[in-house]
């Protein structure tokens, strides 16, 4: 794991020239490890989508568009930068999806998921001081709407998303009363899913995640405000 974290960096920096990524032998070289280790290795790497390794042909780099983004090894090794452009784009995603997810589910929702809402949302008030705590809560709450709207492909699809999305709340999350806005704004989704309006549900999940972007944008512009000032 080690060797395949320092590997996908010096890719991503530029270290590899033609798209010709190390073999074997010259990672068992390079690194003093032993073979198998370096096996292991390039198939890390060609799980995460990074390189191509095929049988008596040499290892060669993947176009960086067609990685898997959506694994967590790949977003604990990539750079800030990076990671701020995914969180990004994967609003672009929730904003495309989510909004249109809690319309679905209040056409359709149980009493059993709205009182298993309820009590998330008692859950996020209580919480409101422990973010890695409300962070968990958070996420069952939007995943209980996507499973309200009875759409098994959207669920998987939120679902592969979720270390994203755990990457993303941690930086919302930290923002000043950002936990007490963002109880707040749960409570309007799930007060429009009580009613069964479809339209207020969207309106409300809209609002939610209008805010949560702006935020992610906020603080990304400070902690680069924070990194230009140690330097």
């Amino acid at each position: 794991m080690q060797v395949a974290a320092h590997l996908t960096r010096r890719i991503v920096r530029g270290g590899i020239e033609d798209g010709r990524a190390p073999s074997e032998l010259e990672i068992s070289q390079e690194f003093g490890v032993s073979r198998v280790v370096a096996r292991e290795t390039l198939k890390i790497l060609a799980s995460l989508d990074i390189v191509d390794v095929a049988q008596g042909r040499r290892v060669v780099v993947r176009p960086r568009a067609e990685w898997d983004y959506l694994s967590p090894l790949l977003i604990e090794w990539l750079p800030t930068e990076i990671v701020d452009e995914l969180l990004q784009e994967l609003h672009q995603m929730r904003a495309l999806l989510e909004p249109e997810l809690a319309a679905m589910a209040a056409a359709s929702i149980t009493d059993e998921t709205l009182d298993r809402l309820r009590d998330e949302i008692g859950r996020m008030a209580v919480l409101e001081a422990d973010p890695e705590a409300y962070l968990e809560v958070d996420h069952e709450f939007h995943m209980e709407i996507c499973r309200a709207a009875d759409n098994r492909i959207l669920d998987r699809i939120m679902y592969s998303a979720r270390w994203l999305g755990t990457a993303s709340r941690r930086l919302t999350n930290a923002a000043p009363a950002g936990l007490h806005r963002a109880t707040t704004q749960h409570t309007e989704i799930y007060d429009a899913l009580v009613a069964r309006d479809p339209d207020g549900a969207r309106a409300a999940m809209r609002r939610h995640l209008s805010n949560n972007y702006s935020t992610l944008l906020s603080e990304k512009e400070q902690r680069s405000k924070r990194a230009a000032k140690r330097r």
